[in-house]
């Protein structure tokens, strides 16, 4: 006799199912690529809620600075963010900058600190890295001292940016949200004897963080060295109020982001003619492609393949060069006279790591950098080291990520244990998501001054997002990886085996019901849900 099935009672196939979904958390490739370490994706969730004190707070668990990143950093996140394989990636910096601006404008403080330690620790050096470190110690309890050489904060922040792509007010109030959490900086401070300031003022550990602060030099034959000069030595004087006099023509020798801002700062201060030499050409070029732009919409132009010979007074000889196969540059022989009334050199920068070399167990690389452990630990114990001093990519965010870092391991060196950072989730990437219906906006464009406008001064040329565009902007994420209570699942589950359980908590699956038939999983946007094989009972 054939049984008969009752079609209208809700019975489901669990038991014979071959496949189940369950719930998973992805990394974002934007988290990912942050060197700060910084949660974006969360804190764009709140932006794009209209929370913007809980978007802060949780932007700053990880980088105390975001006015200055939101201006500064070169957004590697915004590179690997899937929304580019749509129309444009979000752009995570003008949010990042709305909500470091509007934290400074409506005052709001840093998160207390811990229970103090009983511990202090010295960190050498205010510069990214350093406030960074001095930062998150505090925030884990710890008494901290950043004893600078300089007569202001920031560093290269401070002394190697330009001010209309850095204003100093927001840095100089960034800052001072850490020195209220209860951080000592003391400032003309130059430290010549790490072991002996240690001592003297009853440090439990040290953080090195000087930076690069020397300008390379090139061996050029040279009859004039009057005429010559570092690009670190012609930012810092800009910055003093002691900017030298160039003359009309100026070349500078490099191509990096350093000699970008060298040749803009020469325009601002009367030059006529500002010219870079750079011996390869723009594919190979160090500095980011938006800075070579922003260099040329200024009236900057760039000599390729040009390398400098010899200096004679007013004269320049110049050599074309050619590319091997592997990009090198090679000379052709070809040579070339120019004229300029100076020369900068922006051949990057070295730390000045002299006064370390006496201390017992630290060693160097041959550039003169501090060669760390995986700790962030230097052969000396309990001197740790990060920033530019460390062997590393030079920029704001890394130095800030080290800070960080540094500071977890110091944290667990002090109180006797080490610190072991948390596995990482595996990486999202667009091949991974479900996009049917999405939002298409293109990405919001912050104000800019008219190239001709800026020679006048060094007034912040680029401006922030209004709130609506913030908001508009954090919405453009696509949430990729994690869980956003769309209700997608939820809606489409044919079996009703998907359970919400509430605000902010997600939901839950009941596998007495589900039939594994992975409806849920083909209509979850962000790939929040897997579908994994039966387990065998």
């Amino acid at each position: 006799m054939t049984p008969v099935v009752d079609l209208t009672r809700d019975v489901g196939t669990g038991p014979v199912r071959s496949q189940r979904p369950r719930y998973v958390d992805l990394l974002p490739p934007c988290n990912a690529a942050c060197p700060a370490g910084e949660d974006i994706q969360s804190w764009l969730g709140f932006a794009q809620a209209g929370r913007f004190r809980e978007a802060w707070e949780a932007l700053v668990r990880d980088n105390p600075l975001p006015a200055v990143h939101g201006r500064v950093c070169y957004h590697p996140c915004e590179t690997k963010c899937n929304r580019a394989q749509l129309n444009e990636p979000v752009a995570i910096h003008a949010v990042e900058r709305f909500l470091g601006d509007l934290a400074i404008e409506r005052g709001w403080d840093l998160p207390a600190p811990a229970p103090t330690s009983g511990k202090r620790v010295l960190i050498v050096g205010a510069g990214p890295s350093g406030l960074s470190a001095a930062y998150h110690l505090k925030r884990l309890g710890h008494e901290v001292e950043i004893h600078e050489a300089g007569p202001l904060p920031g560093g290269m922040l401070h002394f190697g940016i330009p001010a209309y792509r850095l204003p100093r007010a927001d840095l100089i109030r960034e800052i001072a949200r850490i020195e209220a959490m209860g951080v000592r900086i003391v400032l003309g401070h130059k430290v010549t004897n790490v072991l002996a300031e240690r001592d003297a003022g009853s440090f439990d550990a040290v953080f090195l963080a000087i930076g690069a602060h020397v300008g390379k030099h090139v061996n050029i034959p040279a009859r004039d060295a009057g005429r010559i000069l570092d690009a670190v030595t012609l930012l810092r004087g800009v910055e003093n109020g002691d900017a030298p006099l160039l003359g009309r023509r100026v070349i500078v020798y490099g191509g990096g982001n350093t000699a970008m801002d060298a040749a803009r700062t020469a325009r601002r201060l009367g030059a006529e003619e500002a010219l870079i030499v750079y011996r390869r050409d723009r594919e190979h070029m160090p500095a980011h492609a938006f800075e070579a732009d922003e260099a040329l919409a200024e009236g900057v132009k760039i000599k390729w393949l040009t390398s400098i010979s010899a200096i004679d007074g007013a004269d320049l000889t110049v050599e074309k060069m050619r590319l091997d196969e592997r990009g090198r540059p090679e000379p052709t022989g070809e040579l070339e006279t120019l004229q300029a009334d100076s020369v900068v050199l922006a051949l990057g920068q070295d730390a000045d790591s002299a006064f370390l070399r006496w201390i017992p167990g630290i060693a160097f690389q041959g550039d003169g950098t501090v060669i760390v452990g995986s700790n962030m630990m230097t052969g000396h114990e309990g001197i740790f080291a990060g920033g530019d001093l460390v062997p590393s990519e030079r920029t704001v965010t890394v130095a800030v990520g080290h800070g960080k870092l540094a500071a977890r391991h110091i944290d667990a060196w002090l109180r006797g244990g080490a610190y072991a950072p948390p596995e990482k989730h595996p990486v999202v990437d667009f091949s991974m998501l479900h996009l049917p219906i999405y939002n298409d906006t293109l990405a919001s464009s912050q104000p800019e001054i008219p190239p001709e406008q800026r020679m006048s001064g060094f007034e912040e040329i680029v401006a922030g997002l209004a709130e609506r565009e913030a908001v508009r902007e954090a919405q453009r994420c696509l949430a990729c990886g994690n869980c956003f209570e769309c209700d997608n699942c939820y809606a489409a589950c044919p079996e009703n085996a998907v359970i919400k359980l509430g605000p902010g908590k997600r939901y839950a699956f009941d596998y007495s019901i589900c039939t594994g038939c992975s409806t849920c999983f083909d209509q979850c946007p962000c790939h929040a849900i897997e579908m994994i094989a039966e387990p065998v009972s």
